[in-house]
């Protein structure tokens, strides 16, 4: 019985290994905020992560924020701190002392990352 036990668990996790990741996308973000703002303001930045199949195989393995070309935020997960869904959020807060371009991008630990998104905020 064990071992018919053992064998049947083995063959599911077999075929979720096969099948999970071809049901999978990669990385994607989008990125929410104002376009234009008063100098010296504080902006809040709303940056959404999606990725199918999050699973303790595969997984967002990383977010990364930049303004102006400099790393502002990071966040890594791993196998055993993975996203909190398929779906979720991360918001940061930055302040506005000139023009400023916000980039985004994730990564899929096994398919990688569909691209940066950018969002342009100017100051007025």
């Amino acid at each position: 019985m064990k071992t018919r036990t053992l064998i049947s668990i083995s063959v599911l996790f077999i075929l979720f290994s096969l099948v999970g990741p071809a049901l999978a996308n990669k990385s994607s973000v989008s990125i929410e905020g104002p376009q234009t703002v008063a100098k010296d303001t504080e902006v809040t930045i709303r940056i959404t992560v999606n990725h199918k199949g999050n699973s303790f195989i595969h997984y967002t393995q990383w977010l990364k924020v930049m303004v102006n070309q400099k790393e502002i935020a990071q966040w890594n997960y791993t196998i055993g701190q993975r996203p909190e869904a398929e779906v979720f959020i991360k918001e940061i807060k930055v302040k506005a002392d000139g023009n400023m371009e916000v980039t985004a991008e994730a990564s899929c630990n096994i398919h990688g990352s569909a691209g940066q998104a950018t969002l342009q905020i100017t100051i007025k």
